[in-house]
């Protein structure tokens, strides 16, 4: 069993935390794992990007090649279709709708969705910010988007809110609740 996940989105947005919590689940159930990423020059709204291999065997590349992503799990729609080269055959695209407009000229937020929905691929696409702010704060987006993508994990659903307790006790209660209640609303969007 291997599986390669690219998580993509802008600075800001919880990439890394979205790595650390599906590491986490991952190293509970003694799997190997390798990730690489590309923060985004340091700054809020740089591309960021992390390679993350899951495998129950030893994994020698921390990158993922071309074509060989199982899933492309993203936060930010054009960062999704970026990445499309890395999509194997079979791969689904799990993506944020709102787009994160940074920079001039950014496309037509409609075209850039027709874009992804004209690969053919699975795709699933989520609202993740009125979700977020349904669980209580828009933060907790990467959250929405991981409970979106539990089903394409490789874990139980359980198993993904056991990491995400853990990921957040140190902050209190009330931010591990509202995570929980992120994660458990973004499973509704299968």
């Amino acid at each position: 069993m291997i599986n390669n996940i690219i998580l993509a989105g802008v600075g800001g947005q919880g990439i890394l935390t979205i790595a650390a919590i599906i590491d986490y689940t991952a190293m509970q159930k003694d799997l190997f794992i390798k990730q690489a990423e590309v923060h985004g020059m340091s700054q809020r709204g740089g591309a960021v990007e992390s390679h993350l291999r899951i495998s129950d065997q030893e994994i020698f590349s921390d990158l993922i090649p071309k074509g060989e992503a199982n899933i492309i799990l993203s936060l930010e729609p054009m960062e999704a279709l970026r990445y499309l080269p890395f999509l194997a055959e079979d791969g689904v695209i799990i993506t944020a709708t709102k787009p994160f407009v940074n920079i001039t000229g950014y496309p037509d937020e409609k075209e850039v969705i027709e874009n992804i929905q004209k690969t053919g691929k699975e795709i699933l696409l989520v609202d993740a910010e009125t979700i977020a702010k349904q669980a209580g704060s828009i933060k907790t987006e990467n959250v929405v988007i991981i409970g979106a993508a539990a089903n394409y994990l490789g874990f139980t659903k359980e198993e993904l809110r056991e990491s995400i307790r853990a990921m957040f006790s140190s902050k209190g209660d009330a931010i591990v609740e509202m995570n929980l209640k992120a994660f458990d609303l973004g499973t509704q969007t299968l």
